[in-house]
């Protein structure tokens, strides 16, 4: 039987503390005020005011890392405790809760891809379907074809008016004559197969599927000014796509086969069908947002890094980090250049940042696949590279403050 515990907060006292660890519950609102806020964060966009009905610390619980925020009662506060084991209990009796929960979360992903997105290349990508251009642009410079034969096909659909619509009409027909492939539109099956380098979806198309990955893995990404950004490798029982279906928006960032792989779709029909007859796939959605909203909140503090080489040895370390890997060696499936894209690294520097890489004695490349040898050390060179950019960032923002003074 469930049973729900509340626990009162004075005003001014923390209800969260950043970096904390082992963290088995959240609280859900009741009275009163919380401010969350990120320490170090100058967008100020993990700064909110939140009230009654609303929740802190499900990412930190629900993903089983540390704490990404701070949490302060602006008032005297009273909340409802509720413990990781708790949840899927909670869906069965208060399914809107959860369904609160994992639509937020949507909103929250997108605003933190965009501003990733912004921070990595210093500029925020097209945010209408003549951004499906680009993505097509890209992969026809880069030589795949099979992707920019999809993207091209799906631009030439959505903007039949488009400002590149004539430059796409040759492009495809040239390509056309290089690649077989021809998959443009896949049947309404519930399980689909992709080959590596398909693509499944590209950025700005629209689209209300989401798909949970049986086999195989799928790279989530953005091209901005002419290069490619990984925003995340995902794996077997790994889900995307969700934040069209929950939020009837346009695809945020593009999903490519990165290796042969096997989907499930789960329509709009079928999703709210699974809403109320399996509470475990709304479980599994609260954990997988709270997955990747830490691993982004994280990526921010990547972003912020200088040196590229800082930026993938860090990049490395929240890989281990993820995988709850924090002793012994490790063993990843990232080549160099997976590494170099998922950090931003612009295309006419990847010579320049993979030879400091390959220089790099807290990593080694076997088989052109990534080894750390010891993830604690790796793990402290990385918390060290970061301290030390925070305390320049830190240095420069005093200094602008007394100029501005």
């Amino acid at each position: 039987m469930l049973q729900l515990s509340f626990v009162n907060f004075k005003r001014d006292s923390y209800l969260l503390v950043e970096g904390k660890e082992n963290n088995d519950r959240f609280f859900i609102i009741q009275s009163g005020k919380v401010r969350t806020f990120r320490s170090g964060d100058l967008t100020g966009v993990s700064e909110k005011v939140l009230g009654p009905g609303d929740f802190v610390g499900v990412i930190p619980c629900m993903s089983g890392h540390s704490q990404i925020e701070n949490a302060v009662a602006l008032a005297d506060t009273r909340c409802i405790s509720v413990l990781k084991d708790q949840y899927p209990e909670l869906i069965e009796k208060n399914t809107p809760i959860a369904l609160k929960i994992i639509r937020t979360f949507a909103n929250r992903m997108r605003t933190m891809n965009e501003l990733l997105t912004s921070m990595t290349s210093n500029n925020v990508s097209s945010s209408t379907a003549e951004q499906i251009f680009d993505v097509a642009s890209y992969y026809d410079k880069v030589g795949n074809y099979a992707t920019a034969l999809y993207a091209y096909y799906h631009y030439m659909k959505e903007c039949r008016e488009g400002e590149h619509l004539e430059q796409a009409q040759t492009r495809f027909k040239i390509l056309s004559t290089m690649s077989d492939f021809r998959e443009f539109e896949r049947p309404a099956d519930l399980t689909r197969s992709y080959n590596q380098g398909e693509m499944i979806f590209a950025e700005n198309q629209t689209g209300a599927d989401m798909f949970v990955i049986q086999d195989g893995e799928v790279a989530i990404t953005k091209v901005v000014n002419g290069n490619e950004v990984i925003l995340a490798l995902l794996k077997r029982g790994d889900m995307f796509g969700e934040m069209s279906l929950l939020e009837n928006k346009p695809r945020s960032a593009s999903a490519i086969a990165h290796q042969n792989c096997r989907l499930m779709v789960i329509n709009r029909s079928n999703f709210d069908q699974m809403v109320t007859t399996q509470p475990q796939l709304i479980a599994r959605l609260t954990t997988m947002f709270a997955e990747r909203l830490w691993t982004s909140y994280r990526q921010q503090d990547n972003a912020n890094l200088v040196s590229p080489l800082h930026k993938m040895v860090d990049m490395l370390a929240l890989q281990m980090e993820k995988a709850k890997r924090f002793i012994g060696s490790y063993q990843t499936e990232l080549t160099p250049v997976d590494l170099a894209n998922m950090c931003g690294i612009p295309l006419e520097q990847h010579t320049q940042a993979l030879s400091a890489f390959y220089s790099e004695h807290s990593a080694k490349v076997n088989a052109n696949k990534i080894f750390i040898p010891d993830c604690g050390e790796l793990r402290k060179q990385a918390a060290f590279y970061r301290k030390m950019n925070a305390q320049q960032l830190e240095k420069e923002l005093k200094e602008q403050k007394s100029t501005v003074f």
